[in-house]
């Protein structure tokens, strides 16, 4: 059965409970990690999954960055807020979930079917930036599902100076860094309790 035969087959089919369970009720935020590399494979793998989930006009404007050597690891550390620094220095990766300032460039590959697709966003900084963040956030959201569809756990972060990042990553200021988010097997030992949600009285309306 072919790509395409798949994914007609498979449109409407709801995934298991152990599927789920794995990408949402039963997954935790992570500060503690096995000392388990994460193999250079598996993280090609991760962005040939996340690639494929939707943006707006198909932007795509997330760049990650995937730090994983110590050495590389110390760049990092300045930028963090202390709370973050063992957690980081300890994890396999730290993905740097950036964002490209020029994604429209890639507008005429991306999003063939509008040829005034790239000059609409060259030409208005407003919709350029909001798209951008917007949309990059959401891959980042992305990332952690197809993380967590490989094995992988995960500990996403906002407590970073963004402009040191930005200044020892991306001096040519290009990219912009958007959150970071720590990679790898967590110690299930030393997981934090899971912590509540809304409900859906508390959080959705029906109109």
């Amino acid at each position: 059965m072919g790509h395409e035969q798949i994914s007609a087959a498979a449109s409407g089919m709801r995934l298991d409970d152990t599927a789920l369970a794995k990408l949402f009720r039963d997954a935790h935020t992570h500060v503690h990690w096995l000392p388990k590399p994460v193999n250079e494979a598996l993280l090609h793998e991760l962005y040939e999954l996340m690639k494929w989930a939707p943006t707006s006009m198909n932007v795509s404007p997330a760049r990650l960055v995937f730090v994983t050597g110590q050495e590389a690891k110390e760049r990092l550390v300045p930028a963090l807020s202390p709370g973050n620094v063992d957690k980081t220095r300890s994890a396999p990766v730290t993905v740097i979930v950036s964002y490209d300032t020029k994604f429209h460039e890639h507008l005429p590959t991306l999003f063939p079917n509008n040829p005034n697709a790239r000059d609409m966003f060259a030409g208005n900084e407003a919709l350029r930036t909001r798209t951008m963040v917007l949309n990059a956030s959401l891959q980042g959201g992305y990332l952690i599902l197809a993380a967590r569809a490989l094995g992988l756990d995960c500990g996403p972060m906002s407590g970073f100076d963004n402009a040191k990042v930005d200044a020892e990553f991306f001096p040519d200021g290009r990219w912009k860094s958007n959150f970071l988010l720590n990679l790898g097997y967590g110690d299930v030992s030393r997981r934090y309790p899971r912590n509540p949600r809304l409900s859906f009285e508390e959080a959705c309306r029906i109109l």
